[in-house]
């Protein structure tokens, strides 16, 4: 005979209380990490204000069911906190498009261009002047700088293109 056969049903009903009380917590926990960690912030936040709705809506005839309420909807907020505490809750996107200044370019040579001649404007304030010496007979090696690093690769991307 099986531990539910023999038992009565008040014993069964309790049972199934005390194992809702005890394991549903750890199950919603877990359900709300991995909603977390898939969908982000904006999903539980979602979830959060629909499980306020639906527990506030609902009613009994306990005296003290009011109570009752508060403290599940205390173990909501308490359980949505530390999903969105965890390091592995996916962040939003950044809306790139409230961030864009209106007409430019999406050209990566155009944006190229103008970052160049950005960095060029403010030089050499931003970069204090490298002292270079050298040991070896004969001076120092011809430094490159970042303009050229830049024009050697655009004219080995413009090689590249040209070659079947």
């Amino acid at each position: 005979m099986s531990k539910f056969q023999a038992a009565t049903p008040d014993r069964l009903r309790q049972l199934r209380l005390e194992a809702s009380a005890y394991f549903t917590p750890m199950m919603l926990h877990e359900a709300l990490l991995r909603l977390s960690h898939a969908c982000g912030g904006e999903s539980l936040g979602r979830f959060e204000k629909a499980m306020v709705d639906q527990i506030e809506a609902t009613q009994d005839d306990r005296s003290d069911f009011e109570t009752i309420k508060e403290f599940a909807i205390e173990q909501l907020y308490a359980l949505i906190r530390e999903a969105n505490e965890s390091p592995k809750k996916k962040q939003s996107l950044e809306k790139i498009d409230t961030r864009r200044t209106p007409g430019r370019s999406e050209e990566p040579q155009t944006l190229e261009d103008q970052l160049q001649a950005g960095l060029e404007d403010s030089f050499p304030a931003s970069d204090p002047p490298a002292v270079v010496s050298t040991a070896i007979p004969g001076g120092a090696k011809k430094l490159v700088g970042t303009d050229e690093v830049l024009e050697r690769q655009r004219e080995q991307a413009a090689r590249e293109a040209r070659q079947p």
